[in-house]
């Protein structure tokens, strides 16, 4: 390779010359030949994106020392294409060297987009914006390739703060722009950014089609604006499937099955015709709702009157919606008659409900049927165990993560403030406002112990005393999140929290008689659902 570079390095533009080249390339054990003309720097390319495809580094660097020796090295397609690859056969290293040399060449803005966008559709984010930082010019197609790269990459904060350099620079925003933006601050659920988002596409007159508006009803329905959603949902043309779905969609996670239903039926009226990621939609709705008869009526709907035969993901939903109202038996039997091999997403949603019910026997049958156990099914069986007092059988899977070197996903949890997302961790200290912040949380244990409060202790992992228990869901992340909400807002103001696991029982019961006692309304998005807390109540009955 370092020959390869010093070519590189001492590259001319090709001369007029006919030069005929031969080479072979391997790829799924098909033999692929190529003549290529020195002039024809095309057939190299598509060598390249085979090479990319298959993983097969061998033959990008041949081909690679091949292009430099004839003089195309500094091509902008192929140098994009060298990146590319490169970065996809797990050769950083390589990928860093080659963006270093593109801006010592005049390569063309096209090109330079193309690289970016390559760089961030297999992951290497780092590598898109170093190149994105070393432009002397950008154009809109830039601004929308390393947007929605971050976006694509779950790197929403990042996404946000490109969309605010792009309209600085006066770069006008399109569509595609706002498609990934809408996306990212549905996946972060900061709905102050959503509504600044949606601000600047009006300003800006951008015209709705079905993608941006299927992408609003998402933001909303993801950021806790379920209301706002479905103003959206009234106000938009509807002669999509995917407004319908993202419509029902935001319905279910939000516990209003009821309402799912309905719409569905308004779109039978309305002649739309349903697609499989409808019935994803409606049985999901029905699982977070316990509507047992209707989620079964749609099932067979499904085949009946559509035609769409179920897919992994309506098999599952079925599974969470007859383990989440303890119907585990019909739910293992769901599985059993399925004509393809359940994934490990039906085998967990299994495994979940007998955590719910305390049924190890069938926890352990899930647990045998997940090839590669990660740290959730560790704690899911674990949980199982404590839920009966089985501390012995519980300590041997705490053991066994220890031995494999699993650790438990720990709790994170974020609130939006002026703008501004806070994070937290279970037991987290590290926030400039900390003492403050467990200031408010100390006094708040207090007070909702005086309304009766007692933790719901059954299912910390440890066998210990319960005052250490209390003590561990004292600094749950969602306390701490909601604690630094109380502290920084007005009284009557509605307090919205995200966090990236299931809410576990104690918290649940804790904020509901936070919400009473201090007269606040408050939205915690969950791994699965929304949870709306209101004067002692939430909106998911105590069911999720």
């Amino acid at each position: 390779m370092a020959m390869v570079m010093r070519m590189m390095q001492r590259a001319k533009r090709p001369t007029s010359c006919p030069i005929t080249i031969t080479f072979t390339f391997s790829w799924n054990s098909l033999c692929f030949h190529s003549a290529a003309n020195i002039e024809d720097h095309q057939a190299l390319y598509r060598v390249l994106e085979a090479s990319k495809h298959s993983l097969n580094y061998g033959t990008a660097t041949q081909t690679h020392a091949r292009i430099i020796k004839f003089g195309y090295g500094t091509y902008p397609s192929l140098v994009a294409i060298l990146i590319s690859t490169y970065a996809h056969c797990h050769r950083p290293n390589l990928a860093r060297r080659l963006i270093h040399q593109v801006f010592s060449w005049d390569f063309d803005l096209v090109s330079v987009n193309i690289v970016i966008e390559s760089l961030m559709r297999i992951g290497e984010c780092n590598f898109a914006k170093k190149v994105f930082d070393k432009m002397p010019t950008r154009d809109t197609v830039t601004w929308n390739s390393v947007i929605g790269g971050c976006v694509q990459n779950a790197r929403f904060e990042e996404a946000l703060t490109f969309f605010r350099e792009m309209l600085s620079a006066n770069v006008e925003p399109d569509a595609f722009t706002f498609a990934s933006i809408l996306t990212g601050c549905a996946r972060l659920g900061a709905l102050n950014h959503a509504h600044w988002v949606h601000d600047q596409m009006i300003q800006k007159k951008i015209e709705l089609n079905f993608i941006l508006s299927s992408a609003l009803l998402d933001m909303y329905s993801k950021c806790g604006a379920i209301q706002t959603a479905k103003q959206v949902f009234e106000s938009v043309r509807r002669d999509d499937v995917s407004v319908w779905n993202a419509m029902i969609h935001g319905l279910a996670i939000h516990g209003l099955g009821l309402d799912a239903i309905a719409i569905f039926s308004k779109m039978e009226d309305e002649h739309v015709l349903p697609d499989s990621i409808t019935f994803i939609g409606i049985l999901t709705a029905c699982s977070h709702c316990g509507l047992v008869e209707q989620g079964r009526k749609y099932f067979d709907l499904m085949t009946s009157c559509y035609s769409i035969q179920p897919q992994l993901q309506h098999y599952g939903a079925m599974v969470d919606l007859l383990g989440r109202v303890g119907l585990l038996e019909d739910a293992h039997a769901i599985i059993d008659s399925m004509p393809m091999e359940p994934d490990i997403v039906i085998w967990r949603a299994l495994l979940s409900a007998c955590r719910t019910y305390g049924k190890p026997e069938l926890g352990e049958v899930a647990i045998a049927n997940i090839s590669r156990l990660g740290s959730g099914d560790y704690v899911l069986l674990s949980n199982i165990y404590c839920s009966v007092k089985r501390w012995d059988s519980a300590e041997r899977v705490r053991e066994m993560m220890k031995k494999t070197g699993i650790r438990k996903n720990r709790g994170k949890s974020w609130v939006e403030f002026k703008g501004v997302i806070h994070r937290f961790k279970a037991g987290d200290r590290s926030h400039p406002e900390t003492e403050a912040i467990y200031k408010v949380l100390e006094g708040l244990i207090q007070r909702i112990k005086l309304e009766g409060f007692t933790p719901v202790t059954g299912l910390v992992l440890m066998d210990v005393s319960e005052e250490e228990k209390e003590e561990n869901l004292n600094c749950h992340s969602e306390k701490l999140a909601l604690a630094y909400g109380l502290l920084k807002t007005s009284p009557g103001t509605d307090i919205r929290v995200s966090k990236n696991l299931r809410i576990c029982n104690d918290c649940h019961y804790w904020i509901k008689l936070v919400s009473k006692v201090l007269g606040r309304v408050i939205i915690v998005r969950d791994r699965i659902r929304f949870h709306r807390f209101e004067d002692g109540l939430c909106s998911c009955g105590d069911y999720w």
